[in-house]
């Protein structure tokens, strides 16, 4: 690659998060024209109740396109054909499968992407179909997905989760957690019970970036992992990987995201979160390598086996 080039993509990723907030400043005016129309004139006075709409309105925009850049990574892991952060084309780990927890599941941008696994385990598609046909096992060996939590505390999200599921056929098996994760436990906060050590998978998909107390919080979602459990993970974190002054820019940066993209923080060390927060069988988490190390807002991929 020449120089120019070298430099071109440097600006490119520098820029990259600048441009995002840009983005989310443009929403700025429709965002208080609908609160004023609403009759919501607190939220306007409200630096949090203003970014959390603020964000609620770009997301319907760049929500669908963040999903269609991820999911070329986040549909081969969750069927099992991601380790060292490469994307492999056959299984080489555990397919989702069983009593499913996903955190942070917003208005159900990967319900789609869930209800195709599940339709596809349960119908015995893809290789191995006649040894899947009966039982609806997935490529593993291991049953298909049997039922999914979805984590939404926000009631407008979790309004319009309940809706998507049931237009992409999974009303019988996907249920709404109307709460935050520290009360999925607690059945005076909602009408239901996850029971610790009851869950068979978690997917993470870019949440851990916005939940409050993620320490606290990932030892909580540990906690309801069965022994043998999968975590599959798909998170942007703190970069570690350039000399000091990319840290620095990304500290800098993020000065000023959170509020333009809905409390998240990009300089979290998630990894090394995840990594403490107990024994793990099988921690098998990277960065991915097609992202240079000048990248502002670094992903890391991978399943963890508890």
């Amino acid at each position: 690659m020449s120089t120019f080039a070298n430099i071109q993509d440097l600006l490119t990723y520098l820029l990259e998060p600048w441009l995002m907030i840009g983005f989310s400043i443009s929403y700025i005016p429709s965002t208080i024209t609908g609160l004023i129309s609403s009759g919501s004139y607190g939220k306007i006075f409200s630096p949090s109740a203003f970014s959390e709409e603020l964000f609620g309105n770009v997301w319907v925009t760049m929500g669908p396109q963040a999903k269609t850049g991820a999911e070329p990574v986040v549909v081969p892991l969750l069927q099992g054909k991601v380790s060292g952060g490469k994307v492999h084309d056959h299984v080489i780990s555990t397919p989702i499968h069983g009593t499913v927890l996903e955190v942070g599941a917003g208005s159900g941008m990967w319900a789609d992407v869930l209800a195709r696994i599940h339709g596809n385990a349960s119908s015995g598609t893809g290789e191995k179909k006649g040894l899947r046909s009966r039982k609806g096992e997935s490529e593993n060996g291991k049953g298909g997905i049997t039922k999914i939590y979805g984590i939404e505390p926000n009631p407008i999200s979790a309004a319009t989760l309940r809706r998507r599921v049931k237009e992409v056929g999974l009303g019988d098996v996907y249920e709404v957690v109307p709460v935050g994760i520290e009360d999925v436990s607690n059945p005076s906060a909602w009408q239901g019970r996850i029971e610790p050590e009851s869950v068979d998978c978690i997917v993470g998909i870019r949440c851990m970036c916005s939940i409050s107390d993620p320490k606290e919080n990932i030892q909580h979602l540990y906690r309801l992992l069965k022994p043998g459990g999968t975590w599959y993970v798909f998170e942007h974190v703190k970069t570690t990987r350039a000399s000091p002054i990319m840290p620095l820019y990304q500290r800098f940066v993020n000065c000023v995201w959170p509020f333009f993209m809905g409390s998240c923080r990009i300089c979290r060390p998630t990894d090394q979160t995840l990594r403490d927060v107990g024994v793990w069988k099988k921690f098998d988490l990277a960065a991915l390598p097609d992202e240079p190390p000048y990248a502002v807002l670094p992903h890391i991929i991978g399943v963890l086996t508890k």
